[in-house]
């Protein structure tokens, strides 16, 4: 949706994935004026089902999301904005976000922008992310495990060190085996905490994925998986955090921004909800932290 010229709202939102939707529902039921920029490009966009959601297990993600902006657009003081958000700067009446369908302003900003997955360099991985390969065994564990006759191989690909620890965590959802890629190669220690879970590891690296789940071998075999979980490295999908100011922190799977207990970042008048502020994330936790943002900015409003 196009924006009138001299639009101004009470919170912009960043983001309309589940954070970004949530954080505005809470600010639209206090009958406050939202604007949901929003590109389109949820982090879970390849997956054909959500879990861990209450309510919701097993729905398609698209349809979660979609359901939930109809919701949001019922109240009258919702303004959805097609579109990227490209920069945004403080002003006097709050702050100016430059975007696709022209410039917003508001008294407050939640950003929930979301990441970007950097993926391991492996060929045939990016074409099965999300359908095959996944990065969250609560997400997709549990159906990789259903099969009563056998028990499930699950491969690791492995291109880090933490790797290790998803891999000693997936030993609840079947038999797995580690498999060495993109130049990574456990140490002796790794090794012996993976065989306290009797988990098996490959001396030879992956070379590539074919068919649903096959890994072939640098030596030519092919081993058949029922899934495969690999580790990515994340960031932050837009630069505006840092442009604003906001302080971020890195951990062993990416950058984020640092929030508070209420989701607020270091730039005052600024919040931060969902993937884009936490080292790991679900449709449930992005939801949570949304209406967190959403109430904060909202407190924020009438209480200074």
């Amino acid at each position: 949706m196009a924006l009138a010229a001299g639009s101004h709202f009470d919170v912009a939102v960043l983001g309309g994935g589940y954070a970004g939707l949530s954080a505005a529902l809470q600010l639209a039921r206090a009958r406050r004026a939202v604007a949901v920029v929003d590109a389109g490009e949820r982090r879970n966009r390849m997956a054909r089902h959500a879990h861990g959601f209450l309510g919701r297990d097993g729905d398609p993600p698209g349809d979660i999301a979609r359901e939930g902006r109809e919701q949001l657009l019922a109240y009258p003081g919702v303004q959805w904005v097609e579109g990227r958000a490209t920069a945004a700067a403080r002003s006097d009446n709050g702050f100016v976000v430059d975007t696709d369908a022209g410039r917003v302003s508001a008294a407050r900003l939640i950003l929930a922008l979301g990441v970007v997955d950097e993926l391991p360099a492996l060929e045939g991985l990016a074409e099965r992310w999300g359908r095959r390969v996944f990065h969250c065994p609560y997400c997709h564990g549990h159906e990789l495990a259903r099969r009563p006759d056998a028990e499930p191989a699950i491969g690791v690909l492995a291109a880090g060190d933490t790797a290790v620890h998803q891999a000693l965590l997936l030993t609840d959802w079947g038999r797995i085996t580690v498999l060495p890629c993109a130049g990574w190669q456990p140490d002796a220690d790794q090794l012996a905490r993976l065989k306290t879970r009797d988990v098996a590891v490959e001396d030879v690296p992956a070379d590539r994925l074919l068919h649903d789940a096959t890994v072939e071998l640098a030596d030519g075999r092919r081993l058949m998986f029922a899934g495969l979980f690999t580790q990515t490295h994340t960031r932050v999908a837009s630069p505006i955090p840092e442009a604003l100011g906001c302080e971020m922190s890195e951990c062993p799977t990416g950058v984020h921004v640092h929030v508070d207990a209420a989701q607020a970042t270091s730039v005052p008048g600024v919040w931060a909800c969902g993937d884009v502020a936490r080292a790991s994330g679900s449709v449930a936790l992005a939801v949570g932290e949304g209406a967190l943002a959403g109430i904060a900015a909202h407190q924020s409003l009438v209480l200074g």
